[in-house]
């Protein structure tokens, strides 16, 4: 595939099993825009900006001139098509994932019929891990460093030590 893909998410905190697909997805695409998601109506524990540094950092090492991180607030489809994006690109861990993606695929398809929407499943390793049970377990005291990014390891840390 070519092009322009947006990979959404609230990222909140970004894990090692979003990079598995950011990685794949840079397999695929040209270019890649991870795109932070703000959502006033949802409760998260960072700001989009602290969202947005994190994933910056981890992403550090790979091509700057084909992946990059941005926020919006809106509409997906909206902001996919201000970028000029061919596709979406969206990550599986399972079954679960599958019925809220499929249904949210064919809504975007509604509004935007050229933006085709693709799935990845993150690596095998990381298919039990989510933003919200990493949250969970590292508000415990939890070891999560083999769970996410450094930098999210460390912004972690230190907004739980505030609690």
């Amino acid at each position: 595939m070519s092009g322009l893909a947006v990979y959404p998410g609230s990222f909140d905190p970004p894990t090692l099993g979003h990079l598995s697909v950011v990685d794949q997805g840079l397999a695929l695409f040209d270019r890649l825009v991870v795109a932070v998601a703000h959502n006033s109506a949802k409760a998260s524990l960072f700001t989009p900006g602290e969202r947005v540094a994190m994933l910056r950092e981890a992403l550090a090492g790979r091509d700057q001139a084909r992946v990059e991180v941005d926020s919006f607030e809106g509409l997906l489809v909206t902001y996919a098509r201000s970028r000029g994006a061919t596709a979406i690109l969206r990550g599986l861990r399972g079954a679960l994932d599958f019925e809220y993606e499929f249904q949210m695929a064919l809504f975007n398809r509604h509004l935007e019929p050229g933006l085709q929407s693709v799935y990845l499943m993150t690596d095998h390793r990381w298919l039990y891990i989510s933003s919200t049970i990493v949250k969970e377990v590292a508000a415990h005291g939890a070891d999560i460093e083999a769970l996410v990014p450094a930098s999210a390891a460390r912004a972690l840390a230190e907004k739980f030590r505030k609690v």
